[in-house]
This record gives structure tokens, sequence and C-alpha cells, in this order.
């Protein structure tokens, strides 16, 4: 078997009604930003905010009546177990998902709420899977992979289909890959209609299993990424064969770009992206070169991220951007220091965010004092124009 457009066009027509068209659209902002024609496809913006949705009701739909009655079962701890559970009960399909332990129980409970049955089961993916295959062949279920599928790959494959009708001169699809079912399927299509169209995987630095692979070498996986949904140690072996021939090249991405691309969409288009989700954006910030003046089609394959992880991804960002700063003063202890200080920084616009007080440090005079203050300023400059101040003051401040 292998992977063809009409497989994907059937599974477009099959899709059809069933989940969202999500819109493509040109960011002038960040078009500005990273010196690319971007264009985004907003997958965030299906029910269960990702587009793996896609892939795994092509498969569900593709069942036979006994199957269906059996049931289906799956190994996932992320978007591909919401996206089954979701359609498996809009479908009236049991759904058993078998996740592993440590699975954060937000997304246990999600999963749950779509009306999946969750077996909590195995530390790791792997063993979540080998658990997922017992129990299809002691209770009779069909086992949906979140990647290595090629009716999964199909599903996934009919996001290009829409992005070339809406955009048809489209010039580069830079796409994350994690197990391949998205590049596999994404590729085919957009290679089919657009033979010149150029595709280029995306992977987390800390698990470049699809790079290691296509090398010929051993690279280790391993890590905590902020992109844990291609986090994956083994690419599929469908997906490899399927890929490998259309893409033109992968390249691996550092954290700090996760978090800016992650920032941007919030900050910029006012949308939620989970690490994995921004691969694409943060490719065309950590390679600008590649993708300069070109026409690039990023998929915005999810927005499934932890409220905390996004607020500190979001502080961190003011911090890269100084426009949070911590800033260290040695000065005399005596009244009035603090008042003194603040007036300097609220006269020059910038707030103070936090304060913190320290007369025992050995480094610091008995008569002295040190404290650290965190100010919220414009930008760098604003920065730099508060150290200036306070340096003429008398109180020359370093950041900490």
């Amino acid at each position: 078997m292998t992977l063809c457009i009409d497989d994907i066009r059937t599974a477009a027509a099959r899709l059809e009604g069933h989940i969202e068209r999500t819109p493509c659209r040109r960011s002038k902002t960040l078009s500005a930003i990273t010196g690319a024609e971007v264009w985004v496809k907003f997958e965030n913006l299906q029910f269960t905010a990702s587009y793996k949705e896609r892939g795994a009701l092509n498969r569900l739909l593709q069942l036979t009546a006994e199957e269906k009655k059996r049931g289906v079962i799956a190994a996932s701890a992320g978007n591909h177990a919401q996206g089954l559970a979701y359609h498996g009960q809009r479908l009236g399909v049991p759904v058993t998902i078998v996740m592993p332990r440590g699975t954060p129980f937000v997304k246990v409970e999600q999963t749950r709420d779509f009306g999946a049955t969750v077996v909590i089961d195995g530390d790791s993916y792997d063993a979540a899977s080998e658990h997922a295959l017992k129990l299809k062949d002691e209770r009779g279920l069909t086992f949906v992979h979140p990647f290595d599928d090629y009716a999964v790959m199909a599903g996934q494959g009919t996001i290009a289909l829409e992005m070339l009708e809406d955009v048809p001169d489209l010039e580069v699809l830079p796409t994350p890959v994690g197990g391949g079912g998205l590049i596999a399927g994404l590729a085919t299509a957009a290679k089919a209609v657009n033979p010149s169209i150029s595709v280029v995987g995306l992977e987390p630095a800390m698990y470049p299993s699809f790079v290691a692979r296509m090398r010929g070498i051993n690279a280790p996986c391993g890590g905590q990424t902020i992109a844990e949904g291609i986090a994956v140690r083994e690419v599929g072996k469908l997906t490899y064969q399927t890929a490998r021939p259309l893409i033109d090249d992968v390249l691996l991405l550092e954290e700090p770009f996760f978090e800016r691309a992650i920032a941007l969409y919030c900050n910029v288009e006012k949308t939620i992206a989970e690490g994995a989700g921004a691969a694409s954006l943060a490719a065309l910030l950590a390679y600008p070169e590649r993708f300069r003046g070109k026409r690039c089609g990023l998929v915005l394959t999810g927005g499934n991220i932890d409220p905390r992880l996004l607020a500190s991804v979001l502080t961190r960002e003011l911090v890269r951007a100084q426009r949070l700063v911590s800033l260290r003063i040695v000065g005399d202890d005596r009244p009035g220091l603090l008042a003194t200080v603040s007036q300097v920084v609220g006269s020059h616009g910038a707030n103070i965010i936090e304060v913190a007080h320290n007369r025992l440090a050995l480094d610091v005079p008995a008569k002295g004092a040190e404290f650290d203050i965190m100010i919220e300023t414009r930008d760098a400059q604003h920065t730099q124009e508060i150290m200036d101040a306070l340096r003429a003051e008398g109180y020359p401040p370093r950041t900490v």
C-alpha cells in the first residue's frame, strides 16, 4: 500500500461537514517580522484545538459495522486521544485510550469528558502502546495509530488541499515532524497539486529522529522540550517511507525559537499555540535566510498548552525583550533610599513589579543595603534610560 492524492481527496470528501474548514490568512505583522510572506492555517480552531481530528476521524469513518460495534483503541497522551475520543463519541464508536503514567490529570479528564475509557499503564508512550496492542487482541478492538496509518496520513493531508485552494501560489510549507503523519500526508497532497512547492520538515533539536534516520546516524533523543507534541524518539515506518522522497530538507529547532513563536502568535495574532503548533513560525525565526522573501504556508497545528506554561512563556518573552528586568542596587542604608529609587523609576514611566531588600549580604557594607527591583518598561531602550537615570542619581544598577 501507498498513499496517493486520490486517497487524500477521498478523505476530504469524507470529512466535509464533520470538521472545521479552518481559515488560512496572511499575517502582515508576522511577514514584517520574519521577512517571509506568512500565511497561517489555524488548525487550533478545530473543536479539540488540533489538526489530529482529521486523521482520527478519517480512520473512524472507514471502520466496518462490526469494527464500529466492538470499538477502537489507541495509545496517546495528547491530541490524538482527544480527537479520537470526540469523534468516536459523535459516531457512537466506543473508544479506549491507554495513557502512560504521569500524563497530566487535565488531559486524562478531557479525554474522559469526550466519552472515552481511559486506561493508565506504562511509564512511556512505547510502554502504553504495547499495553494498548495487548488490549486490542484481548478485546477484539481496532487499533488506531496516531501517525503510522495510511488513513490517518490521508486525513492530515487534507490540510494541504485546503491551503492550496485558498493560496494556490504558496512556495514553501515548513512542517512539524513528530511521528511523521502530518508531513507525509501534507507532502503527498502538496507535491501532487504543485510539484514545485518545497516541503521542509521541522524537529526539536532534542528529538532529531527523522534527521537521524535520513542521515543514517544514531542521534540521541531525549530531554524536556516545550514541543512535546513532536518529541518522538522514532519516526513511523510508513510515514518515513511516504515522506522521505517528497520533502526537501529537515531543520532542527532550539527551544528559544519555540517560545518566541508561541509568544508571537499570542501577541500578534491573538491566538494560542502549543509548542509543536508553533514550530513552523519558529523555523522562520531560526532560519530567516532560508525563508526570506518566500510565500510560506504555516500550519498552526494545535493550541493545547497548559495555562501555567503559557504564562511562563509570555513572561520569559518579556524578560528576553528586556521589558521585564531585575536590577540590583547597592546604597547607604538610610531612610528614603527606596523612595528616591522609586521616584526615579516612576518619573521615567516605568513600573516597579517587585522589591527584595537584603541588609545581611556579607559583600555589602554593614551600613549599606542591597536590594533588587523588578521593573516593567516599554522596551530595551526604555530600560537603558532607567538605568542611566539611576546611575546619574548615584545608584548605579546592574542586571541580575
